[in-house]
Formats: C-alpha cells, structure tokens, sequence
C-alpha cells in the first residue's frame, strides 16, 4: 500500500457518509467538502485499534475524526463500516508506517486526517 492508495480509499469511503445533519442545530452537510469547509477540527484523530495488542480483532474498531459543528455540537467521522479486511490492512500499514517514519499516532493519523481534508477541498496533492 501507498500513501496515495490509502488516502484515496479513505476519501471515498467519507465521502460515501454523506450527507449527514448535525442532531443539535439541525445543519446539513451535503458532502464532505462541505463538511469540512464548515466545521472545525478537534484533536488528532483516534484508531483505538493502534492500542490494542498486536494480534488484529476479528471485529475492528476503527477511527474517529471529530469536528465541531458552528452550534459547538462534537460530530463524528467514523471508519466503524469498514470491512474488517480493510481496516486489517490500513492498520497493518499504520503500524509499519509509523515505525518507519518513527511518528507517534496523533502525528501520523493527523496527517492523513489532513491530506483528506487537502483532497476534499480540491488542493493539490503536497
């Protein structure tokens, strides 16, 4: 796996959650962009997985991206749908990639957190 490969697919499967309305104020986010264009990021994201021991569950866990809706209501990104073969995968290149570039968690799923958004938005590819 690449990075692209693993950026790619993620940004699909978001894309693919949408659309979605915040349960507070009622707001509608019709694509990911402009979820993101409207919502404000709140620490790195979480792959509670990465805490785990290192034998994969049958049943992932997966991340979570939150963000803050403009009423201050916490939403929720989740890669809970993905088949387990695939989060099987993107953990297994999580942990070697972080290894290999000797990144904590936070720093290392906040960057792929950032090209996604990078993506959504249109920019080009850093």
């Amino acid at each position: 796996m690449t990075d692209l490969e693993v950026i790619r697919t993620l940004k699909e499967y978001f894309e693919g959650l949408f659309p979605k309305t915040c349960s507070n104020c009622g707001r509608s986010f019709p694509t990911l962009r402009a979820y993101i264009q409207t919502t404000t990021p709140l620490w790195p994201p979480v792959l509670y997985d990465l805490e785990m021991e290192s034998e994969p569950n049958a049943d992932p866990i997966g991340a979570f991206a939150m963000a803050n809706c403009h009423c201050g209501s916490t939403l929720a990104l989740s890669s809970t749908q993905l088949p387990p073969h695939q989060s099987h995968r993107f953990l297994a290149w999580i942990r070697a990639e972080m290894a290999r570039r000797g990144l904590p968690p936070s720093e290392f799923l906040g960057g792929i957190r950032n090209e996604i958004r990078r993506q959504a938005l249109g920019d080009p590819v850093l």
